[in-house]
């Protein structure tokens, strides 16, 4: 079969548009970095791509949610180490209102003083960040600790702490059930015998012994605030530790984010 010039021209004018296309594609590739450009030129890979895009978008929720971790973990522990030091400074006190060289006078002169340490660690109590209380459980939007007029502090939280999404079924709990850290409510304010795991009425307490001059009584109040210490202690520990938790995992994150990227 004889093949005409008009064939004969036909076929390399198709040759010459197809390199031309190859040509115009590969320096697409060259010139934006990117083997895919649009659908069609690989949409496998473009499969691929927007499987990528997915993980690196998920990746950047959990570092926000690691950022908002972090500066409650931060805000908590600076609370929770301030009140160690009031609590730390009020047994100082307390030790030396038990000396037989204070008179009556003075221990009645000191109750202004516990009293200035049970409002300094009932805000602490109530500390907040971004407008969120950090000890009221997962009610963050509710003051956790109201003192009332009758003399006693009522808790207002939940025993369940807030917490973030640190991945797939991994929560961290930054928030706290205040409760557990400065001591259960739930008992009866007017009785002497009551309340001895709370914070708040210990200091109570104390300014009633001062009040009524009673040395041992504010010697026995000695061995309570010792216990306060050691549940904030190990409560500022336990801190601390969650903030390792989150640093090793922000470290994991920023490897996959790169190893993600670079594939992608």
């Amino acid at each position: 079969m004889r093949v005409t010039n008009k064939s004969l021209h036909e076929s390399v004018v198709s040759q010459l548009n197809a390199v031309s296309s190859a040509m115009v594609a590969a320096n697409q590739v060259v010139s934006s970095g990117k083997k895919i450009n649009r659908l069609s030129d690989d949409p496998v890979g473009l499969a691929s791509v927007l499987n990528l895009r997915s993980s690196l978008a998920n990746i950047d929720q959990l570092k926000r949610n690691l950022a908002m971790g972090r500066s409650w973990l931060e805000a908590g522990e600076s609370a929770l180490t301030e009140t160690e030091n009031i609590l730390s400074e009020a047994r100082a006190f307390c030790l030396q209102m038990c000396s037989a060289n204070v008179g009556s006078e003075e221990r009645s002169n000191a109750v202004e003083v516990v009293d200035g340490y049970l409002n300094l660690i009932l805000a602490l109590a109530n500390a907040e960040v971004g407008g969120r209380y950090i000890f009221g459980g997962t009610k963050t939007d509710v003051a956790p600790f109201l003192f009332s007029g009758s003399a006693e502090v009522m808790f207002q939280g939940n025993e369940t702490p807030f917490a973030i999404k640190m991945g797939k079924n991994m929560d961290l709990a930054v928030g706290r059930d205040g409760e557990k850290v400065f001591g259960d409510c739930d008992f009866d304010w007017s009785d002497p015998g009551a309340g001895h795991d709370n914070v708040f009425k210990t200091l109570m307490d104390l300014k009633n012994h001062l009040l009524l001059n009673d040395p041992d009584a504010v010697s026995e109040t000695l061995s309570r605030l010792d216990e306060h210490l050691a549940t904030i202690r190990a409560a500022v520990s336990d801190t601390g530790a969650k903030v390792l938790r989150l640093e090793t995992k922000e470290l994991i994150l920023e490897d996959l984010r790169l190893g993600y990227t670079e594939r992608k």
